[in-house]
């Protein structure tokens, strides 16, 4: 398929960067459509409490989850392309360390449920729900096949592995549905997802890339890997702390059945997010190539990633926000109706997703990786304080108002700091869409 003519834009680069993410986006898009739409039939089914009491164990278990991976994934991928020849030390080494990461992680998830019951207002979710996800820290150490795979440029393989997850999870989901099964086999359920996933992962590497068995664990690697993955870790963790706290809060504040509300919208909203990473993700190397080769060209490339990232989550938040209102009423039960203005707010906040993975790339590209730790911290921080002075006053869209407040903050966070204050200003031209009239009248 030839991509209309976008006029400014360097047409070539972009007929090749989406002849080799189109098919991929296009894959997600499918797999994504029938996971959204089997949430729709578990939210209506299980009605807004037992959706509440299904989404916080997720939400609780984000932040142990992404400290039990230790940051390793993004790390391994880095070693693989440096020594591919040691990919069995690598892996190895990588999985038995998430692994112990993993197992690690019960007991203080277990702790942190016991801390939140006694210091904090007691969530209604039971325990049992909470360690059983929890296991999933286990069974995602077995995900350090995808680093093999992104390493050395067979992504397919993930995606092959992602949709017919989805699709396996999906069919059993339905089956639940269909024999009316109480909550805890859906809990139930969202481990067994994980369970899918890992075991894609292995059998597309043992048919590509060689036997499990050859792994091997080095203690010398096991403390290269640890000393210098630990910053992606935090970084993780932040990150973790920075897009599910909102729904700890509204469980703290409004109880289980808002929290159930609120995860349609966050379900709805956040279903678009793997756009701009699978995008950036493609056309990494071109603006790498272009930093090294040609500074102009770089900052170009650069401009008119910012604006590619503006246009598509701005026509998705205005066809969201038309829509919404009737979508509601279309998919939902009636007593999630009152999600559908909530999710007109907290949509617009996907601008700022997109244009922060865009300026991710452009801070990794310059090395700026502390910058980009301190820009998600700070959003954190913004999205818990106004979490807390805004969920009381407006309920459920006081959340939504905070995620768009501190993504906003977050994003263009980089205009403070000198050396990075020229992109926070070409963002705020693409988002200003200053310079896609510049490209559309050729001034």
């Amino acid at each position: 398929m030839k991509l209309p003519h976008i006029k400014g834009f360097d047409q070539d680069a972009l007929h090749k960067y989406f002849k080799n993410t189109g098919w991929l986006i296009l894959a997600r898009v499918g797999s994504l459509l029938i996971k959204v739409l089997v949430g729709f039939a578990i939210a209506n089914y299980l009605g807004k409490d037992q959706n509440g009491l299904l989404n916080y164990p997720q939400a609780f278990i984000a932040f142990f989850i992404a400290a039990a991976a230790l940051g390793l994934d993004g790390f391994t991928t880095r070693e693989l392309l440096k020594h591919p020849e040691k990919k069995n030390e690598l892996l190895g080494t990588a999985l038995s360390l998430k692994l112990v990461g993993g197992l690690l992680a019960m007991p203080l998830i277990y702790i942190g449920y016991l801390v939140n019951q006694n210091f904090f207002t007691p969530t209604q979710t039971p325990l049992s729900y909470i360690l059983i996800i929890g296991l999933s820290g286990i069974t995602q150490a077995f995900y350090i096949t995808d680093s093999y795979f992104q390493a050395t440029v067979q992504a397919k393989y993930v995606t092959f592995t992602q949709v017919f997850g989805n699709i396996i999870s999906a069919l059993i989901k339905l089956l639940l549905i269909l024999n009316h099964a109480e909550l805890i086999w859906f809990i139930w359920a969202i481990f067994f997802d994980t369970v899918i996933l890992a075991f894609g992962y292995f059998y597309f590497y043992h048919k590509k890339a060689g036997s499990l068995f050859k792994w091997k664990y080095k203690k010398n690697i096991a403390k290269h890997l640890l000393s210098n993955a630990w910053p992606l870790a935090f970084s993780a963790i932040l990150v973790s702390l920075y897009m599910k706290i909102d729904q700890l809060m509204v469980d703290n504040y409004l109880g289980s059945g808002q929290l159930g509300i609120y995860s349609t919208v966050v379900q709805l909203s956040e279903s678009w997010y793997f756009i701009p990473v699978a995008i950036v993700t493609s056309v990494f190397p071109a603006i790498m190539n272009a930093k090294r080769d040609d500074p102009e060209r770089y900052q170009k490339r650069l401009q008119n990633m910012y604006d590619l990232m503006v246009w598509m989550s701005l026509s998705i938040a205005i066809v969201t926000t038309l829509i919404s209102p009737l979508a509601y009423r279309i998919i939902y039960k009636e007593e999630f109706w009152t999600g559908a203005h909530v999710l007109s707010v907290h949509v617009w906040a996907g601008i700022f997703v997109f244009l922060g993975s865009a300026s991710g790339q452009y801070l990794i590209a310059e090395g700026y990786t502390k910058i980009s730790l301190i820009r998600t911290a700070v959003g954190a921080a913004v999205n818990i304080a106004l979490n807390i002075y805004l969920i009381p006053k407006f309920g459920i869209m006081g959340a939504a108002m905070a995620t768009l407040a501190a993504y906003f903050v977050a994003t263009f966070f980089i205009l403070v700091i000198p050396k990075t204050h020229r992109q926070g200003l070409m963002m705020l031209k693409s988002l200003f869409l200053v310079s896609l009239f510049q490209k559309i009248f050729k001034r």
